[in-house]
């Protein structure tokens, strides 16, 4: 029997490997189709989690650093290179890369061809290209666990050499790049001096927590911190990470325990100190935003705060309203969406009010990252909710310029 006659050949082309070094736009060549075929150009895009290649701009970060001894310190790592210098990460612990399988996407070592503006400007381009962008909110990498840092100064002098490298050497260079600046949140002083120094920097459209920390968010001392960002009408952001070094975590032995776990742990224990010391009741306009939590914690949190308040109205004075309330008020970044069960999802949405709180996220270029295609796939949304979560909602919160042919 002649299979050719029954099944046409078809041709055969051997992948790309994907790795530290491919190309973003091999990576992202089925994005860039999928936008074409949605026809996503008819749809204002703002993807607020994103993150840049910062960890092979490290040293350049380093360079920034105000105090003199901290810098040339920093220079002794690395063979006098400074990368990685002063960082508390664990660079043995890898497993975002799946054993080796999938790159993480936080060291993208692509080479790139022009060099008329920062390396990391050009991969940002290339994912605004091929997601179909109009606006790129990204946080840092290599900051993530800095609230975890021994020395409190030094989360102090990276934040502030941090900022500086995005306001001064990135931003400029493209308008359609935003950015939340990192708060030193362990040192509630320089937090504020944080918000005070960079407050109206052009492309900063807000301000950022990292949610892998132990300080209480309701604490005495960051009442200043929230009050000047509700009077700026700046939001807050608090951004997940995972922490394989807690007491509950550590007792976990395999990495995709952690990361389904403590991705959430973070975020809902911060979120139980804001509602129940009545932080929305005494910032009633502040805008707040959890990111990169994932939505499916959200219904199981409302539910169990509600349950608890109403025994024991008691213990939250400051609460006029359910803690569901205040809950399907604030934002949060749609990425990680988990969609094995739609119907939950769906139910999921109409819980937080995901048609005004919900704000599209990629994530990229880490290993998990979501297309667009992620909202215009969903069967149960209606036109103006897929509008609204990819960017009307963003615009909303950080107070973007809409073109004129999306009005």
């Amino acid at each position: 029997m002649n299979l050719k006659s029954n099944h046409q050949a078809a041709s055969v082309s051997e992948l790309p490997v994907i790795d530290a070094k491919a190309d973003s736009n091999d990576i992202l060549a089925r994005a860039r189709q999928q936008a074409d075929e949605r026809e996503l150009d008819k749809y204002f895009i703002v993807d607020v989690d994103s993150h840049i290649g910062d960890r092979d701009s490290w040293p350049e970060v380093l360079s920034m650093v105000e105090n003199e001894a901290t810098r040339e310190s920093a220079f002794f790592f690395g063979g006098g290179t400074g990368k990685g210098a002063l960082l508390n990460g664990t660079p043995g612990l890898q497993f975002q890369h799946v054993g080796g399988r999938i790159p993480h996407g936080s060291q993208l070592q692509e080479s790139v061809s022009d060099t008329s503006v920062p390396r990391v400007v050009t991969l940002a381009r290339k994912a605004m290209h091929n997601l179909g962008l109009d606006y790129q909110v990204f946080f840092p990498s290599v900051l993530l666990s800095l609230g975890m840092h021994p020395v409190r100064e030094l989360e102090v002098e990276l934040a502030i050499a941090y900022n500086r490298w995005i306001v001064e050497r990135i931003l400029p260079h493209e308008p359609r790049m935003k950015a939340l600046l990192y708060l030193p949140f362990n040192t509630p002083k320089a937090a504020e001096d944080m918000v005070k120094r960079f407050l109206g920097a052009k492309g900063v459209v807000g301000f950022l927590v990292t949610s892998t920390r132990y300080q209480p968010v309701h604490a005495n001392e960051y009442m200043r911190l929230y009050a000047m960002l509700e009077e700026a009408g700046m939001p807050i952001g608090f951004h997940a990470h995972h922490n394989w070094h807690n007491e509950y975590t550590r007792h976990l032995n395999r990495f995709i325990s952690v990361h389904a776990l403590s991705f959430v742990l973070s975020n809902l224990v911060h979120m139980t100190n804001w509602i129940v010391n009545g932080l929305p009741e005494r910032f009633p306009k502040l805008k707040v935003i959890w990111i990169e939590s994932g939505l499916a914690w959200l219904p199981f949190l409302m539910q169990r705060l509600d349950h608890e308040y109403l025994m024991r109205v008691s213990e939250a004075p400051l609460l006029k309203r359910l803690p569901s309330d205040y809950i399907r008020e604030m934002f949060y970044s749609l990425q990680p969406m988990e969609t094995t069960n739609m119907r939950l999802l769906e139910m999921t949405m109409e819980a937080i009010n995901a048609k005004t709180q919900l704000l599209y996220a990629s994530d990229w270029p880490h290993w998990d990252f979501d297309l667009p295609s992620t909202v215009t796939d969903l069967p149960f949304l209606d036109e103006e909710s897929k509008r609204n979560i990819l960017g009307l909602n963003a615009a909303r919160v950080f107070g973007l310029d809409i073109p004129k042919k999306y009005r």
